[in-house]
């Protein structure tokens, strides 16, 4: 029976990803709130979840919300004066959102974690032990160029660290974070349910991205 338990979603115009660091300015009321909540608990790392605001305004209310998010672990915390805060966050691992409970005083939700199925969609029991890390090089080398190249059309800023982890499945993640990708593209990464189905996700997105740098670059 799948668990069910209350969390604080922090919703925003983008997605974050397992293993990506969040930087957040806190300052309207019922997230410094939010903050005051998480410090009271008794948890040695709070934790709140990150959804994209798929259509709407968050703070105009009526925003249309992903049901699919990730937990964030609050990793710094400092306090600016006037109740505001400088917070930095990692994401850990995908959740679902259940059920929505009351916006008061900030969203909250109750949530299931979602794990990842090592045999999901993309995946082949008949693949060997080495399968995943071959794939991970293949696209590795193409989110290299598309960066790249992106840096060239001046879309992104150069210099940015292009190594990833050694875990195949974090890589998987660090891949889409790398990749010059718009919201919609990494919402449906993080709706993948295998780590080969994510690269099955990015290297669709890599098809369309790599289409377009290049007809900009000709």
């Amino acid at each position: 029976m799948t668990a069910y338990f209350p969390m604080a979603i922090f919703p925003l115009g983008t997605v974050l990803l397992p293993g990506e660091a969040l930087p957040l300015h806190i300052f309207e009321p019922r997230y410094r709130q939010m903050i005051t909540d998480l410090l009271s608990q008794d948890d040695e790392t709070p934790e709140f979840a990150v959804v994209l605001i798929e259509r709407g305004s968050e703070t105009g209310g009526g925003d249309q919300r992903s049901q699919i998010g990730t937990a964030a672990e609050v990793t710094h915390l400092e306090a600016l004066g006037d109740g505001r805060y400088a917070l930095l966050a990692v994401g850990s691992h995908r959740i679902k959102v259940e059920r929505w409970l009351p916006d008061d005083p900030y969203p909250r939700a109750e949530v299931s974690v979602l794990p990842d199925d090592p045999l999901g969609a993309g995946s082949d029991p008949s693949d060997g032990p080495g399968m995943l890390e071959l794939s991970v090089a293949a696209t590795h080398l193409r989110v290299t160029r598309a960066y790249q190249m992106a840096v060239e059309l001046g879309d992104v800023a150069a210099g940015r660290d292009l190594n990833i982890s050694d875990d195949p499945v974090l890589a998987t993640y660090q891949l889409a974070s790398l990749a010059p990708l718009g919201p919609l593209d990494r919402q449906q990464i993080l709706h993948a349910s295998s780590p080969m189905a994510r690269l099955d996700t990015l290297d669709r997105a890599l098809d369309d991205i790599e289409a377009m740098l290049k007809f900009r670059s000709s």
